[in-house]
C-alpha cells in the first residue's frame, strides 16, 4: 500500500507563537514503516512551544532505537516515556513547570491503522464521508458523553480548552489506543483543535474532497480555520492512500 502524505503548521492569526509541532514520515522510523505526530503545547508561550518540540522528539529517537515491532506496544512505550521526561523538564526549570502537551501518533501497516492519542488533538478518516476516529480527553467531552452537554454546544462552551488528560502530567499520562481498517482512496487528516475548533467536521471533509493535490487541502483548511479567527496555532497533516 502506497503512500503520500504532507503537513504544515501555522500560527493562526491571534496567537505570537506557535505552540504544535508535527512530524510527517512515510519512510521507516525504527521498525515502524511510517510514523505521523501532531501535538499542541500547553504552558506559556516558551514552555507550551517546548513541550510539543520535546515530546515530539523524544517520541521519534525512543522509536528509532526500539526493536519492539507491535505498533500499539511501542507507541504506548513511546508515549509515556515522552510523558515521564516530560514531567522531569518541567521538575528542572520553573519557567516549564506545569508544561505539558496533546498529541495524536499515527502507523499503517499493510491495510491497518494503529492510532494513539492523549488531549483533544485528533485524527479523522475521510472517504465518501467522515468519521472522528480518536476521542477528546477534555472536560467538555466528559460532559457530552456523560449527557450533561449538547454536542452541538460544545464547540462554543467557556471551558472548551480545559484539557482532561495530557503528556507531561505528574499521573502517567496513558493515551487511548485505535485499530482499523483502511482501504485505497482514504484520506487520514490529523488536526490540533485550531482546525477542529474553527472548521466543521463536514466542511473539513468537503474541503479535502475538493482538493486532490494534498498541499492544497492542507493549505485550503488552513486558510479557512484563519479565516473564521484563527483563533489559535493550526496543525494538519493529510495522509493518502
Amino acid at each position: 500500500m502506497r503512500l503520500v502524505s504532507t503537513g504544515r503548521t501555522d500560527k493562526g492569526r491571534k496567537r505570537n507563537n506557535n505552540q504544535d509541532s508535527i512530524f510527517v514520515s512515510d519512510k521507516p522510523v525504527g521498525p515502524l514503516p511510517n510514523l505521523y505526530l501532531v501535538a499542541d503545547g500547553m504552558g506559556g508561550h516558551a514552555a507550551g512551544d517546548f513541550a510539543s518540540r520535546y515530546a515530539i522528539s523524544i517520541v521519534i529517537d525512543f522509536v528509532s532505537k526500539s526493536t519492539v515491532a507491535n505498533p500499539i506496544s511501542l507507541l504506548r512505550r513511546a508515549l509515556v516515556y515522552a510523558s515521564n521526561e516530560l514531567y522531569k523538564e518541567s521538575e528542572k526549570d520553573k519557567d516549564k513547570m506545569g508544561m505539558g502537551t496533546t498529541m495524536v501518533a499515527a502507523v499503517i501497516i499493510n491495510d491497518k491503522l494503529y492510532v494513539a492519542n492523549i488531549g483533544d488533538s485528533r485524527l479523522y478518516i475521510i472517504n465518501d464521508d467522515i468519521k472522528q476516529v480518536t476521542m477528546d480527553h477534555s472536560l467538555v467531552e466528559e460532559l457530552i458523553r456523560s449527557g450533561q452537554l449538547e454536542r452541538n454546544k460544545g464547540r462554543n462552551h467557556p471551558e472548551k480548552n480545559i484539557i482532561t488528560r495530557a503528556m507531561g502530567s505528574r499521573d502517567e499520562a496513558m493515551p487511548d489506543f485505535f485499530e482499523l481498517d483502511i482501504k485505497e482512496g482514504d484520506k487520514i487528516l490529523m488536526c490540533s483543535d485550531g482546525l477542529s475548533n474553527m472548521v466543521e467536521d463536514d466542511e473539513i471533509k468537503d474541503i479535502v474532497q475538493e482538493n486532490q493535490v494534498l498541499d492544497q487541502a492542507v493549505s485550503s483548511l488552513i486558510s479557512r480555520a484563519n479565516y473564521y479567527g484563527g483563533n489559535d496555532n493550526i496543525s494538519v497533516i493529510i495522509i493518502s492512500i
